[in-house]
């Protein structure tokens, strides 16, 4: 947006300036057109700088000073998630820019963002939010520089943090700004973090060990985290009070309440034009659009618990939804696009198959401090049933132009079991898969499992059993994908090598695995970061050291030819020498290191082992062949004799086949 255009409008001054580090595209999967949308839908004139050249002051001042405040935001990922691989390799595309282009904004941009605003504009109010500023609202680790950072409210010199997904208490945050209150004064608004050094007037909160004394003793950091994990939630939270030097203090307030359904209703309904700006064209258009362009966002927040998962933190663990007339009438939209072809790519949000509260109580007092629904164990007074979200997915089924409706989100499996009622478990697989599920057990060995917040292995197994079953009975043959993760605090060599023996015994080697990813506000990087459990305070081993991560993740992979000098030093410190060999139950053959030979690993190709696909079919993986080539190969059936042995040599020799694509880790 230019100064240019807002004159167009007959606008002399904005209300909002709203700053992203996003490509702007005005659908409700992105943050910055919903809470733009709903100013505007309030009477607040706003306007957007997407991707400002933070490298020139002058950059965010095209459309002159706001008369109440700048709102910033990273975008819609952490920007140094946004830029980095776990191995802190820098990526070289951005979904979220115009073509895909990489380098378009700053490592922690809201930081950078805010102290652009603030050298400009030295009395503009700036309020924070997004998922980078609320992941990091309170004295946090940060993976990146390997170091225990501050509140970002401090670093970026904002003024206040609008925490979690903001809609109300940025709604209040603009009416108390528009009604004369200074913004040095609002220290009253549910979901938000600000700065004080007078703690009097406060009461009934829980004060976190300083700042000083987290950064000198992690311990005093994991039972801190414990304290805001437990704090989560807006019926019984509490204020809490983070104390840094000369006398500052960070003051979180409560959680804004859920939205109601009819609230979600209103939030989804407003006049999105469902793309990106036009001036992205010429560049080829803003990717992250592609899978989310006719996809349905059905419900917010989740119960599940993982730990290496920030959704507690952001959405909170109390469900949100969407009524199926809401939806319904976005699906209609959707089929009106000129590009929909018949198939609606997902319905769902966190958890898919969470689509009502997991019981009475958090309706009226919220979520239990001292335990999780889901694991170790269920809770008995957990309420299972997916016939709402049964009955939605029956009636987008029958809409005019739809052909098939998919469910890519992720289906939590131990909840999907307790459900005595197969129903939906049958249409799903018969009805709302592309040929493959993709599911998150993470791990199977149970120590693991428990660190990261996930049910133990044999849940997965009778899952597993179970989707056999059903895939069998309906005459299907699909597959099923499970998501895995290398590296997680639990994991040692031992635990890494049982995985590998695990996937040798079902015979799956994936293309693709998350090696454990340590970002801000999660239990697991809470464990990474100090060595603890929060949850019981109890040590745990982390595997920090490159090499040995490197290790874990490729014994997930140890099929992989290049793989074999770290699969057999990782056999060799886990003393499973018995693994390596040429009986069945070994996972790879002996021969001289690439070390002993002077030549790179690659160049050592087991093509016995390289030359074999498996496929999970009902729980059965299956060698397949490379039909592609195949035809291509037998395509001319009058070449000359001489050149069919030639021909039959290159089919041979073109049995080499690769893993079916599983999609990365969301």
């Amino acid at each position: 947006m230019t100064m240019e255009e807002v004159q167009e409008l007959g606008i002399e001054q904005l209300d909002f300036i709203y700053v992203t580090g996003d490509a702007y595209v005005d659908h409700p999967s992105f943050g910055h057109a919903i809470i733009t949308r709903l100013l505007q839908a309030h009477g607040y004139h706003v306007g957007i700088i997407s991707q400002p050249d933070w490298k020139n002051d002058e950059s965010i001042t095209v459309l002159g000073t706001p008369r109440l405040g700048f709102f910033v935001s990273s975008g819609n990922m952490d920007s140094m998630v946004n830029h980095y691989y776990v191995s802190k390799k820098h990526r070289e595309t951005d979904a979220y820019t115009p073509g895909g282009a990489a380098y378009k904004r700053p490592d922690h941009a809201t930081v950078v963002y805010s102290n652009l605003i603030r050298k400009k504009y030295r009395n503009t109010p700036i309020i924070i939010g997004g998922i980078e500023a609320s992941l990091r609202r309170m004295a946090h680790y940060d993976y990146w520089s390997d170091s225990f950072k501050r509140s970002i409210l401090l670093d970026s010199q904002a003024d206040i943090i609008s925490y979690g997904m903001g809609e109300k208490s940025v709604i209040e945050i603009a009416d108390a700004l528009n009604s004369g209150i200074s913004v040095k004064d609002l220290t009253f608004i549910s979901g938000t973090v600000y700065k004080t050094k007078d703690i009097s007037t406060l009461y009934d909160y829980e004060l976190l060990p300083s700042y000083n004394d987290m950064l000198a003793n992690k311990t005093l950091y994991a039972k801190s985290f414990k304290i805001q994990h437990d704090n989560t939630d807006p019926f019984n939270g509490k204020t809490l009070i983070e104390p840094y030097p000369n006398g500052i203090y960070v003051v979180q307030n409560v959680p804004q309440p859920p939205l109601s359904m009819q609230e979600m209703d209103d939030v989804y309904a407003l006049p999105y034009q469902r793309t990106y700006h036009p001036s992205y064209e010429e560049a080829g258009g803003v990717p992250a659009i592609t899978e989310i362009k006719f996809s349905l966002i059905s419900n917010r927040g989740c119960f599940g618990g993982c730990n290496f998962c920030a959704l507690t933190f952001h959405q909170g663990r109390i469900i949100q939804v969407r009524s199926h007339e809401s939806i319904l009438e976005e699906a209609k939209l959707i089929t009106q696009d000129k590009d929909f072809k018949g198939y609606i790519h997902d319905v769902g949000g966190p958890t898919a198959n969470f689509r009502q509260p997991s019981c009475q109580k958090q309706l009226k007092a919220g979520v239990c401090k001292h335990r999780q629904c889901l694991c170790p164990k269920p809770c008995p007074n957990l309420e299972v049933d997916h016939a709402d979200y049964l009955s939605l997915l029956r009636k987008l089924r029958k809409l005019p132009n739809v052909k098939k409706v998919f469910v890519r989100s992720g289906i939590r499996f131990d909840y999907l079991l307790l459900d005595k009622d197969d129903t939906f478990f049958r249409e799903l697989v018969e009805h709302h898969i592309s040929g493959q599920l993709k599911v998150a057990p993470e791990h199977i060995c149970d120590a693991v499992l428990s660190k990261m917040g996930k049910p133990e292995n044999a849940v997965y197994e009778a899952f597993t059993e179970k989707y056999r079953r059903l895939n069998q009975k309906i005459g299907k043959n699909q597959f099923l994908v499970p998501y895995l993760m290398s590296s997680h605090p639990g994991s040692t060599m031992k635990e890494a090598v049982a995985l590998a023996e695990y996937l040798r015994d079902i015979g799956y080697m994936p293309e693709q695995v998350q090696d454990f990813y340590p970002t801000p506000s999660t239990m697991s990087t809470v464990m990474y970061y100090t060595g603890i459990d929060p949850t019981d305070m109890k040590p745990v081993y982390v595997c920090k050291n490159p090499h040995e991560k490197a290790m874990q993740r490729a014994l997930i992979q140890y099929r992989n030819p290049q793989n074999y000098d770290l699969v057999r030093e990782a056999l060799k410190l886990a003393g499973r020498e018995d693994l390596i060999g040429f009986e069945k139950h070994c996972l790879i053959k002996p021969r001289r290191l690439a070390s002993e030979t002077g030549r790179p690993a690659n160049q050592h190709r087991d093509k016995k082992s390289s030359d074999k696909i498996y496929q999970k079919s009902n729980n059965k993986y299956q060698k397949s062949s490379d039909s592609k080539q195949t035809n291509r190969n037998a395509k001319d059936k009058n070449v000359k004799k001489s050149n069919v042995k030639e021909n039959n040599t290159k089919k041979n020799n073109m049995k080499k086949k690769t893993i079916r694509n599983t999609h990365k880790k969301k």
